[in-house]
């Protein structure tokens, strides 16, 4: 079975792009991808079939809704790279990528009271550490290959 790397930002629920690791640029569906993190998460957190049946589904809604946000956010982070950008628009840029953030975080809360319905909170709270290590792994596999460009050194200004 192929090995998988992963290209994300971790903020706001970005959805990840995955490639084969093996040197070819076949590029994951969501789809495919979704099926390899809920196999994950249900095998890490102990679902079963009819707890992942129900959960799924809206557990991928709310991380529709979270990229929608995100991709709100990166666009006014883009209009900020323009040179004339002013203060006040600066402003209402931040404003906006915060407002993003606190909706995101509001989902969190609205979906955490709905997946109640379904799962315990243990269950939900080991469906989050699953989210988490399935991210790391792939990070790590992607390490491994030396497939992460080095880190620019910071400057200090």
């Amino acid at each position: 079975m192929k090995k998988l790397i992963i290209l994300f930002v971790m903020m706001c629920g970005m959805m990840p792009l995955l490639w084969a690791a093996d040197g070819c640029n076949q590029r994951l569906t969501q789809d495919e991808f979704r099926a390899k993190q809920k196999a994950y998460i249900t095998e890490k957190a102990g679902l079963t079939k009819e707890e992942a049946a129900k959960f799924f589904p809206l557990y991928f809604e709310l991380q529709d809704r979270k990229k929608q946000l995100n991709d709100e956010a990166w666009s006014l982070i883009r209009k900020g790279k323009n040179e004339n950008t002013t203060e006040a628009q600066y402003g209402e840029i931040m404003e906006g990528v915060y407002d993003a953030r606190i909706a995101s975080d509001r989902l969190d809360k609205t979906y955490f009271d709905k997946f109640k319905k379904i799962l315990s909170c243990k269950k939900i709270y080991l469906v989050q550490r699953a989210e988490m290590r399935f991210h790391r792994e792939l990070l790590k596999g992607m390490n491994k290959k030396g497939n992460v460009p080095p880190k620019k050194p910071q400057r200090n200004k």
